[in-house]
């Protein structure tokens, strides 16, 4: 089962409810995708999103893709998305992305944007989306690099870097979490974890070409300059992964 904490994570991370940043990230997956497979596609292609949460991204999918299917373990968020988001072609469901309630070869696209480092067994979760996807289906992987340098959920210097034992005490001593939770991973444990898809990392392409992907407001000006000159080792550097998986 995915960790009791994540079963209220809306809650928590008012951003969730955010629709502005929301519907921003929604952009970048349509971008991403779009390049991989031609815009013009997306609109006969079914597609899952296994940490729907709150609907807003969603929502926004809906608008380009044929069918959107939304899950997640937090049912206030989903009731949320089933209350505010009423389209012919989208879908909540209150389930668990270790196991997914849909039978094998159902999906062309699964989105999987800053789940894996949430659930309590990545490799049961990359199977299950392998499972799920038609051969030659794709996986929109936004992924957390374990060697960031300022963990991203509780704004701690080099967190995610340290032993479970001593990150759970860090977390505590600033009175953060009783534990930390989350459990990231490096590039090379990330590539194992995924071993079954084919790859395209798409992090170094989007750091060459911020505006291409909608990162332009983040990566700008001497920003964008440093982005390029870092691209090429970006694996070890990035705090977020883009790859896209393929199931062959």
């Amino acid at each position: 089962m995915q960790k009791a904490k994540q079963t209220d994570y809306s809650s928590k991370r008012v951003q969730m409810f955010d629709k502005i940043s929301r519907e921003v990230k929604a952009k970048r997956i349509i971008k991403a995708i779009s390049n991989h497979l031609g815009e013009e596609n997306l609109k006969g292609l079914t597609v899952i999103d296994t940490g729907s949460s709150t609907g807003i991204i969603d929502n926004y999918l809906s608008r380009y893709f044929g069918s959107v299917y939304g899950i997640d373990i937090d049912k206030k968020a989903v009731i949320f998305a089933k209350n505010n988001f009423k389209r012919k072609n989208l879908f909540f469901q209150t389930a668990s992305a270790l196991k997914i309630p849909f039978r094998q070869n159902r999906f062309d696209v699964v989105i999987c944007t800053h789940t894996y480092e949430h659930v309590s067994d990545a490799s049961k979760l990359f199977n299950e989306i392998y499972r799920i996807l038609k051969p030659g289906g794709i996986c929109y992987l936004a992924a957390m690099n374990k060697y960031t340098l300022i963990e991203p959920h509780y704004n701690l210097p080099i967190l995610s870097w340290l032993p479970k034992n001593a990150a759970n005490q860090y977390v505590k001593l600033f009175g953060k979490a009783q534990e930390y939770y989350e459990t990231p991973r490096s590039a090379s444990e990330l590539t194992t974890l995924t071993k079954i898809f084919s790859k395209i990392d798409l992090t170094p392409i989007i750091l060459r070409n911020p505006s291409k992907f909608g990162f332009e407001d983040r990566i700008h000006g001497i920003i964008a300059i440093i982005a390029w000159l870092f691209s090429p080792i970006s694996k070890y550097l990035a705090p977020t992964f883009f790859w896209i998986l393929t199931k062959e």
